[in-house]
């Protein structure tokens, strides 16, 4: 099963954690390799800024175009990494290794096909 593991972030925030949690927790690089190496990796991206977005609206057929976020919001979704494992205990797992999840944390999603959840 697919899921979507989505990295939040503050711009106010400092991302760095306690000095005494550094030796245990994995960054990124380490988290990939380790998903990579377990054959669960199915993609991950960086997200730019929300102010350099654009949202886009239709309304009685005329589009119009806002730049910035979509939400005016404290927090934003910085990255995602999509995994392939057995299952959503598995996801969650993967989720608590995140580096992101020791600041304000990752949601897990299932992802659907066009046939719908494959749960």
């Amino acid at each position: 099963m697919k899921f979507l593991l989505n990295v939040y972030q503050r711009p106010s925030m400092v991302a760095s954690p306690p000095e005494d949690e550094r030796d245990e927790l994995l960054d990124h690089e380490e988290f990939v390799t380790m998903v990579t190496e377990s054959g669960e990796l199915v993609g991950v991206e960086a997200i730019a800024d929300p102010s350099t977005g654009a949202v886009v609206r239709v309304r009685g057929g005329v589009p119009t175009v806002t730049d910035g976020p979509y939400l005016e919001a404290e927090d934003f979704v910085a990255g995602y990494y999509v995994v392939d494992c057995e299952s959503r205990e598995r996801a969650v797992e993967l989720a608590a290794l995140v580096p992101g999840a020791r600041f304000l944390g990752v949601e897990v999603r299932p992802l659907m096909g066009s046939a719908g959840m494959e749960m």
